[in-house]
């Protein structure tokens, strides 16, 4: 144990090192966050354009380049979501009769499938653009 004291305060550091026993339980991340990371990626990447100087921003698209590699896997998971709400929709007209409900799974099937649109070129830019 050690102090520190500076300007008349007393500061404390246990350098002992904290064992984390086997047993002890992982923190669980809730559902919710679990699913919006499942389904979408902009929690990967930073911001270059909050980057206060050029030595942050080129670090930043670096890191973007590098995260950019998690980006089929992503477009594999939305183009599982346009199939299936594609499969959903003919199920619903063709052998169910219902046009609305078949209408709402055409829809997201449209909705998922700009979702992949945007994933592919957000990967084919970071992938393939030249760094200026």
């Amino acid at each position: 144990m050690t102090q520190y004291s500076s300007d008349g305060a007393t500061m404390t550091i246990d350098k002992q090192p904290h064992p984390v026993a086997d047993n002890d339980p992982v923190p669980e991340m809730p559902f919710r966050r679990l699913l919006y990371r499942f389904l979408f990626f902009d929690w990967l990447f930073r911001d270059v354009s909050a980057a206060r100087d050029r030595i942050e921003r080129h670090a930043a698209h670096q890191h973007n380049r590098k995260m950019s590699r998690y980006l089929p896997v992503y477009l594999r998971r939305w183009s599982f979501l346009t199939a299936f709400d594609f499969a959903l929709g003919i199920l619903f007209e063709k052998v169910l009769q219902a046009g609305i409900v078949s209408a709402w799974f055409f829809t997201w099937s449209c909705v998922t499938f700009t979702g992949m649109v945007v994933i592919t070129v957000a990967w084919l830019i970071l992938n393939h653009a030249r760094l200026s």
